[in-house]
């Protein structure tokens, strides 16, 4: 009962212990691969926009993934984020979708006009 409780002020325990692990595997890098990741980190968290914990936690755990498996191979960096590293990070992010504001500000949009038109084509009936 009190987890619950203080889970709600703070957020997801778990995640917060997730989030430590990435952290910890991020500094387990060599440094090039940890410099882009921590380049991705700021991007993510400025033009991201995920409020959902859950999915923020999936889509790190999902870079450390690909970043220790592309140090192990050797990999280098232009290989793994291409000639437009903001393209390959925004096709990224639509693999999160869910769990992004923008997506839902769009979502409520969309169903306000719809709501609108259908009103409006009920009236002209």
């Amino acid at each position: 009962m009190a987890m619950e409780w203080i889970e709600k002020i703070t957020g997801s325990l778990e995640h917060k212990k997730r989030y430590r692990e990435y952290k910890a595997r991020k500094e387990q890098l060599p440094e090039n691969y940890r410099a882009a990741l921590e380049a991705l980190d700021r991007y993510l968290m400025y033009c991201g926009g995920i409020t959902k914990g859950e999915t923020l936690v999936a889509m790190i755990e999902d870079l450390i993934n690909l970043f220790e498996e592309s140090a192990a191979n050797g990999t280098p960096i232009r290989a793994i984020v291409g000639e437009d590293p903001v393209e390959f990070v925004e096709t990224f992010l639509r693999n999160y979708e869910d769990g992004r504001w923008i997506d839902k500000e769009r979502r409520r949009f969309v169903d306000a006009i719809d709501r609108i038109a259908a009103h409006e084509a009920r009236l002209i009936r």
